[in-house]
């Protein structure tokens, strides 16, 4: 089954975030993808990222992936949060030509352009850790 994430980096970027997630769910809706397109946030604290905070394992001191989370630090506009899209095209074999479409497709259009993406398709070495962040993300 082909299998790609894509990994979109929108920085700070709260804006151009929501903006891809409403693009994102207008091609489900409008292409019928289902469970075949699924978006995942991940939300980490930019200034714990920018003074080197980190736990023993590597990972960002603070991650959050609910809205609850941006809009508290929001409020206050001193604490940015640095804000990850990963975008899960999940096909069926007979599908291919589909698939290859949208992996041409979703990195040129306008919100996705800026936001620096990364594609790890399922053959690379690094899949299975995405594969993991991205099923521990809710």
């Amino acid at each position: 089954m082909p299998q790609s994430i894509f990994i979109f980096d929108f920085g700070t970027n709260e804006e151009a975030a929501q903006q891809a997630r409403h693009k994102i769910d207008g091609w489900k809706q409008g292409f019928r993808l289902g469970d075949k397109m699924k978006l995942k946030f991940e939300r980490e604290d930019a200034a714990a990222k920018d003074s080197g905070e980190e736990s023993a394992a590597g990972k960002p001191a603070k991650k959050s992936s609910s809205k609850k989370a941006a809009e508290k630090k929001g409020e206050d506009g001193e604490a940015a949060t640095r804000v990850k899209l990963l975008l899960l095209l999940d096909f069926s074999d007979h599908e291919k030509l589909t698939y290859q479409r949208w992996i041409d497709r979703i990195p040129n259009e306008e919100p996705f352009k800026s936001a620096n993406p990364e594609t790890v398709r399922s053959g690379d070495p690094e899949h299975a850790r995405v594969a993991e962040l991205f099923d521990s993300l809710d």
